[in-house]
């Protein structure tokens, strides 16, 4: 591909993330479309952005955009996917990628038949360390991975107050923490110890059955309003907490929580690994620290250095040890994969970053999590070929 030319849609706090890292890789971001059109020609000219287009259906219709990022809110997703597959544009897609698998399913089957790059930006499989944990597990040092245990955290609903449109099962979906945060956990459980999950059984949870809704729209992560907002009371129908059990194809045993109630916890996804030769433990929040746990000897605390890890995990470090490398670098690293298949123009055998297929798998396993809560069971992981 002799010009790289890319259109982001939507640049709330993510989309903003996006072309943060596409310009840090040099990749020209042609144009931008969102919502607000005030807001956007406000941003658009604080970003120095060359175009703001009128509509979606005009940032597609644009013969020189050649590559779609879709940061928008979660009920677009599929209907602006297939639009831009369907105009010959490479995608990248926040997660999720759709809001029933049924869609996402048709998302991985058209993105195949055009032979276009597609990506979702499951990004967080890009901190080193998680890249080291998967090559500890893959050379065999850690042994049989038999349990996993983890969670995902956050506290920017924690009051009744705060609002956002992910509350809204119409634009975000039936699942809310699950799909929102939980997903990157699961996908990186997978991306790690190459495991798929074989059956689950979740208790979800609604602590704020009704919130205070505001008469105007808030921010994703905004401050706080001065002074009080004028509010309406809404029962809230997705879960501000889920505890899941999973078990693996290979017997591998797991249990996730996921809570966006969390006093404290700002934005902190852990995990620890099991083996039958050592554990594995990592926190979002120290990401340039791997723990190393052993029986017979004292245990490692790893710290991040190209010249510490395994090839594939020195591939995308950025810094010397010692500088630390966080959430936007992740962006970074992953849109270098995925635009190395772009310059190429098609998929590559086999990526070495998340595609739609890992969209699919994740809103697969999110509705069998959905189902295992509202019967109280647990539920075999039931997918057909794509």
């Amino acid at each position: 591909m002799a010009e790289i030319n890319v259109g982001v849609v939507g640049i709330g706090f993510i989309g903003l993330a996006h072309i943060e890292a596409l310009r840090r890789l040099g990749i020209n971001v042609a144009g931008v479309v969102g919502s607000d059109s005030a807001e956007l020609a406000s941003k658009a000219a604080s970003l120095r952005l060359p175009r703001v287009y009128t509509s979606f259906a005009a940032l597609i219709a644009d013969p020189r955009i050649n590559v779609v990022h879709l940061s928008t809110p979660n009920h677009l997703h599929y209907q602006h996917a297939r639009a831009a597959l369907l105009a010959g544009k490479h995608v990248i897609c926040e997660k999720p990628l759709a809001l029933t698998s049924r869609e996402s399913a048709e998302l991985v089957k058209l993105a195949g038949e055009r032979g276009l790059v597609n990506a979702v930006n499951f990004s967080l499989r890009f901190y080193p360390v998680c890249h080291q944990a998967r090559a500890l597990v893959s050379t065999g040092e850690v042994g049989d991975v038999w349990m996993l245990k983890g969670s995902y955290l956050q506290d920017w609903l924690l009051l009744p107050s705060d609002w956002n449109w992910r509350l809204e099962p119409e634009l975000g979906g039936e699942l809310r923490a699950v799909a929102d945060i939980g997903s990157h956990w699961l996908d990186l459980m997978t991306f790690i110890t190459g495991q798929r999950v074989a059956a689950v059984m979740a208790d979800l949870h609604t602590f704020l059955p009704v919130r205070q809704k505001p008469k105007r729209a808030a921010k994703t992560f905004g401050a706080a309003a001065a002074g009080p907002a004028e509010t309406v009371d809404q029962p809230i129908a997705t879960e501000d907490y889920a505890s899941i059990l999973l078990r693996y194809t290979n017997g591998t045993r797991g249990v996730l929580m996921v809570s966006q109630v969390s006093a404290g916890r700002k934005n902190q996804l852990s995990f620890e690994i099991g083996g039958s030769r050592t554990s594995l433990a990592w926190n979002s929040e120290r990401p340039d620290e791997l723990w190393i746990g052993h029986r017979d000897r004292a245990n490692e605390l790893l710290l991040r250095d190209p010249g510490l890890l395994a090839e594939s995990a020195s591939a995308i470090t950025g810094y010397p040890g010692g500088h630390a490398e966080g959430f936007a670098d992740t962006f970074k690293q992953l849109y270098r994969a995925v635009y190395r298949a772009i310059e190429e123009g098609r998929p590559p055998a086999q990526p070495d970053y998340p595609t739609f297929a890992d969209g699919h798998e994740e809103l697969v396993l999110g509705e069998a999590i959905l189902r295992s809560a509202r019967e109280s069971r647990w539920i075999e992981i039931e997918r057909s070929p794509l």
